[in-house]
């Protein structure tokens, strides 16, 4: 019987070897290989109310729905690399940031994209993350600085907490209480975040930060940070070959998770911040339990480095979980 990504969890995966795959997180069973031809994938999103999969790569905005083989939108319009993809909450629309130092906001309500707002960091854009309340948006560049711009009004402000570096990627907790950012020295910076408490309206001001600590958390370059979906912990990988999780109440070291000499390119946290998901330049994706600092699963396929996966839990959960991963099977 075919497996229908709607009603279970599932992980994907994408590689520098031009193919996007889709696993059964608890078995380690890739259920579909879809090429991703003329690029690497560098960002992945699921869409969390769509069956929507959207991926970036190299002048590419591909959207694929999870039960097929092949894209249902390709859009490449878009000079140089598009450095990453995402859906807000209710996925109408998707935004995305690229090496052009552009992030743009995409309609999805047509048969081809469409572009409705636009905004220029002058520099290439290496991540971006919407914020809880859903129109504002953080966008780290290579300048060494993070833009807040809410989409809105087009209010907007610049935060540059080191000088010489290169932001590689910024992330804020799902209670909205603090974003952290990563650059390519190995340094994660944390703030504090404070939201609007007046009416709505065009009074209305932008979320304001205040700088909280800096955490020399790697070796090498930071390529990732995510917070846990309850907010307790934080995570950075890094081309050190780590990934090390950090509690968000006293910002202590809790976990370092380590393979051999590669590249952890990107992590995913499971729905109950129990375990968590890397990929890394070995070409493998795993699964590891947090406390025990091992290795659950193994994700074998890729024949190229896998620098970038999503992590989706079904939307309700059916069965109690036997597995021993935190992930819960339908069948």
């Amino acid at each position: 019987m075919a497996t229908d990504p709607m009603n279970e969890p599932i992980l994907v995966t994408g590689s520098y070897d031009h193919t996007i795959r889709v696993w059964q997180p608890f078995s380690a069973l890739c259920l579909r290989n879809m090429q991703h031809v003329d690029s690497q994938v560098n960002s992945l999103d699921i869409a969390s109310k769509r069956n929507l999969l959207a991926a970036s790569g190299y002048q590419h905005i591909r959207l694929y729905d999870l039960n097929s083989n092949y894209p249902i939108m390709d859009y490449d319009a878009v000079k140089k690399n598009i450095t990453r993809v995402g859906f807000p909450e209710d996925g109408k629309w998707i935004f995305t940031g690229g090496e052009d130092g552009k992030v743009r906001i995409w309609d999805m309500n047509s048969q081809t994209l469409i572009c409705q707002r636009i905004f220029d960091c002058q520099n290439p854009v290496n991540a971006v993350c919407l914020l809880p309340n859903q129109f504002e948006l953080l966008m780290a560049h290579q300048g060494g600085g993070i833009y807040l711009w809410d989409v809105k009004s087009d209010q907007h402000d610049h935060l540059l907490p080191e000088v010489e570096c290169s932001i590689l990627d910024v992330a804020v907790s799902p209670n909205g209480a603090y974003m952290a950012a990563i650059n390519n020295k190995g340094n994660c910076f944390i703030w504090t975040l404070s939201s609007w408490s007046g009416p709505p309206g065009p009074e209305r001001q932008l979320t304001r930060s205040e700088a909280k600590l800096k955490i020399p958390a790697h070796e090498k370059c930071a390529l990732r940070c995510k917070f846990s979906p309850d907010s307790s912990l934080l995570v950075t990988c890094s081309g050190d070959s780590t990934a090390r999780v950090y509690r968000t109440d006293n910002w202590t070291l809790f976990a370092e998770l380590r393979i051999d000499r590669y590249w952890m390119w990107d992590v995913a946290f499971n729905n109950d911040s129990k375990y968590l998901f890397t990929a890394s330049s070995d070409n493998m994706a795993r699964l590891w339990r947090i406390d025990t600092k091992t290795v659950e699963r193994e994700y074998a396929g890729h024949l190229k480095p896998v620098t970038a996966l999503a992590f989706r839990d079904e939307p309700v959960r059916s069965t109690t979980d036997t597995t021993g991963t935190g992930l819960s099977s339908t069948h």
